[in-house]
């Protein structure tokens, strides 16, 4: 694919990782690029120079650093592990249940899936309260009503958790496999991406809810912008953008956004813009003015390019600063104009 419209975007910087990267998050100068065999990089985010290397054995599936960059959270196959900044050691590497999801709540605790439960730590590593066993394996974890409430997902539903209880307080129910979980910031919706390739949408004020079918694949990433009014989603080929403005998405149409064969990452620009960038398989990667057009319109990318290898996960690292990383270990970061072209 062409550019498609001119946009003035410089190289801050540029490295290499010896893996795969399989998930990249930025916060508080500091950038975690994770490879699927179990390193994660730590970089600065001016300079692009490696602050320290982290392990899990046997893989990494997810990484998060705290709100404050004090700490990373990192979950793999095998377990899960903290390690701290300050002391630039891992406080904690645990063994034995599957973690594809960790979730900071503030800066004081930290949610990781772990099998079928969902565990509650402090930064140190030390448990706080468990869940009682799900039906299956938790696949995602969250934080609403200002991180006093996980959300967790598995088999049959959402289950919603207060603190120190390991039964669930309220559960939201929709038969199949859930993937992602997506709860706005707003606190109003919940919603989770599902294996039968549907977004499956709750209310939380009152458990109302729908679901949005006839996608051609599994919905595996789910994303709500700054604002909580837009939610973008894969089901491959098109990401598809549903407003949750107003009384929500019910009885209304997406935006659909198609530059790619399958999607492989999507992340919000933060502050709110409507500004979307995404990367497929094809090794094509775009920007959007997502939140443009009217209901149920097409859009084109407001830039594209082609790049030489897939990018298998990317992050903003503030608002003009976007984080790529490809399958070949490639970590990029692009410094962006505040306006995309027209």
């Amino acid at each position: 694919m062409s550019t498609v419209a001119a946009l003035d975007v410089a190289t801050a910087w540029e490295t290499a990782v010896d893996d795969a990267p399989v998930a990249v998050h930025a916060v508080a100068g500091l950038v975690a690029v994770a490879g699927a065999d179990g390193t994660c990089w730590v970089l600065d985010t001016t300079t692009g120079d490696i602050v320290a290397t982290v392990t899990l054995p046997g893989g990494i599936l997810a990484a998060r650093l705290s709100p404050d960059g004090q700490h990373l959270a990192l979950g793999g196959p095998f377990g899960h592990a903290v390690w701290s900044r300050t002391t630039n050691t891992t406080l904690i590497s645990k063994t034995g249940a599957w973690s594809a999801a960790v979730r900071w709540g503030g800066t004081d605790k930290l949610a990781v899936a772990s099998g079928r439960r969902a565990l509650v730590l402090t930064p140190d590593g030390a448990q706080l309260w468990a869940t009682d066993p799900a039906p299956s394996t938790v696949t995602d974890v969250a934080w609403l009503r200002e991180n006093r409430r996980l959300a967790t997902t598995a088999y049959n539903g959402v289950r919603c958790y207060e603190r120190h209880s390991a039964r669930p307080v309220t559960e939201y129910p929709y038969l199949g496999s859930h993937l992602a979980l997506a709860i706005a910031p707003t606190g109003r919706w919940i919603c989770s991406g599902n294996q039968d390739a549907s977004i499956h949408i709750w209310r939380t004020r009152d458990g109302g809810d729908l679901t949005m079918h006839g996608y051609p694949d599994k919905i595996a990433r789910l994303a709500f912008d700054d604002t909580g009014y837009w939610l973008a989603s894969d089901g491959a080929p098109d990401i598809t953008v549903w407003d949750f403005s107003g009384k929500g998405p019910e009885g209304t149409r997406p935006r659909t956004l198609r530059a790619h064969e399958t999607i492989t990452a999507l992340a919000w620009r933060p502050g709110g813009a409507g500004v979307l960038a995404s990367a497929g398989v094809e090794g094509t990667l775009a920007l959007w003015r997502a939140t443009g057009g009217r209901a149920g319109a097409r859009l084109a990318p407001a830039h594209a390019r082609d790049l030489d290898q897939p990018v298998t996960a990317l992050a903003w690292a503030g608002p003009d600063l976007l984080v790529t990383a490809d399958w070949e270990g490639r970590v990029q970061a692009s410094r962006l104009p505040a306006a995309l072209p027209r």
